[in-house]
C-alpha cells in the first residue's frame, strides 16, 4: 500500500479521517461530486479526508481476459485526486485475495485498522466487499459495531447526457470510442489527455509542411476515436500551446496496423525528442481517411490547421 499527498508520499496513514473508496478512473464529475461530500464531512468533523483506490482496474484482476482501457494511469489518477482537495490518497493493490474479504472484513480490518478511518462515504450505488450484495443498511450496521460512521452520497445527473444518465466512467469511455469528445469532456469536467514521451516518427509530416511529435502512450490508456483533433499541448518546456493531433494508421502513407499518435504544434520548431508532452483534446475536428495522394492530404492539413486555430 502506498499512501499519497500533496507533500508527498507518506510511511502511515493520519490518525483520523473520512474516506470514500472506489476505482476513480478519470476522476470525472460524478467522482468530484462524490468527493465534495467526502470534503464536507471531514471539514464538518475536523477530520482527514481520504481516497482509498486501486492501480489496477478490478474489474481486469477478476476478469484478466478482458481488455479494459483507462481514462487515467496510476499516476494521473492520483494526481486529480490531489488536485480535488483529497488529503490522503490511499494505493491498494488489488489482488483476489483483497476482493475475497466481506465488506465487513474489509470495514474493520483494511478500513479502520489498517487506515484509522472514522467514517465512510458511498456512493449511491456503490458496493464493496465479497459478492457485492451489501446496501447501504449493511455498512451502516457494520460501521455502528465498529464504531465507523457511514454517509451515503446522493447521485449525479449531468445535463445533455442520455437519459438524464449517471456520469460514469463507462460512459465516458463509450463517447471517446465514438469520437463524441464534448460529451465526453462534459463527463469529465476536464479536456481529455494523452501523455507520452516523444519518440522518433517517419518525418512524413516535415516533407508535408507539418512536422509533428509522435508521442509514445501508455498501452492501458483509452485512445480515442481515430481522426484529427484540436488541442493543447504542454511540457517541461511550455504550457498550453496549441496544436493538432492525429491519431490513426496513417493510410495515405501505407503505416499499415502501426498506430500512430502525433501532434503538430502551431508556431513551434524547437526538437522535443525525448520530452514527454501532454495532449488535452479540446474538440474533434474529423474522422481519418485515406487520400489519393500526397498533395490531396497536403491541402486537406491546410483545412485542418484552420479549423484547429479557430
Amino acid at each position: 500500500m502506498k499512501l499519497f499527498s500533496r507533500k508527498g508520499i507518506l510511511t502511515v496513514p493520519p490518525l483520523s479521517s473520512v474516506a470514500t473508496i472506489g476505482f476513480f478512473d478519470g476522476v470525472h464529475l460524478g467522482h468530484r461530486f462524490l468527493l465534495d461530500t467526502v470534503l464536507s464531512a471531514s471539514a464538518s468533523r475536523g477530520l482527514h479526508s481520504m481516497a482509498v483506490t486501486f492501480p489496477q482496474s478490478p474489474f481486469s484482476v477478476l476478469h484478466p481476459e478482458s481488455d479494459v482501457r483507462l481514462l487515467s494511469t496510476s499516476e494521473e489518477k492520483v494526481e486529480r485526486l490531489l488536485d480535488a482537495g483529497i488529503d490522503v490518497v490511499a494505493m491498494l493493490p488489488f489482488t483476489k485475495e483483497l476482493a475475497s474479504l466481506s465488506s465487513e472484513s474489509f470495514m474493520s480490518d483494511i478500513l479502520l485498522r489498517e487506515l484509522h478511518v472514522k467514517a465512510l462515504v458511498t456512493g449511491y450505488d456503490h458496493h464493496f466487499g465479497h459478492g457485492g450484495n451489501s446496501s447501504f443498511e449493511d455498512y451502516q450496521r457494520y460501521g455502528s459495531a465498529i464504531g465507523m460512521e457511514v454517509i451515503q452520497a446522493s447521485r449525479l445527473n449531468q445535463d445533455g447526457l442520455p437519459m438524464s444518465s449517471p456520469v460514469s466512467s463507462s460512459l465516458i469511455r463509450q463517447f471517446l470510442e465514438v469520437g463524441e469528445l464534448d460529451k465526453a469532456n462534459q463527463a469529465l469536467g476536464y479536456a481529455y489527455q494523452l501523455s507520452g514521451q516523444v519518440v522518433k516518427g517517419y518525418h512524413v509530416g516535415t516533407q508535408l509542411g507539418y512536422p509533428t511529435a509522435n508521442i509514445s502512450v501508455s498501452s492501458e490508456k483509452l485512445i480515442p476515436a481515430h481522426g484529427v483533433y484540436a488541442v493543447r499541448i504542454s511540457s517541461d518546456l511550455f504550457s498550453g500551446l496549441r496544436g493538432m493531433l492525429n491519431i490513426g494508421h496513417r493510410p495515405t502513407v501505407h503505416n499499415g496496423d502501426d498506430l500512430s499518435i502525433e501532434v503538430h504544434i502551431f508556431d513551434y520548431s524547437e526538437d522535443l525528442y525525448g520530452h514527454e508532452l501532454t495532449v488535452s483534446l479540446e474538440r474533434f475536428i474529423r474522422r481519418e481517411r485515406k487520400f489519393h495522394n500526397l498533395d490531396e492530404l497536403r491541402t486537406q492539413l491546410a483545412s485542418d490547421e484552420l479549423e484547429c486555430r479557430k
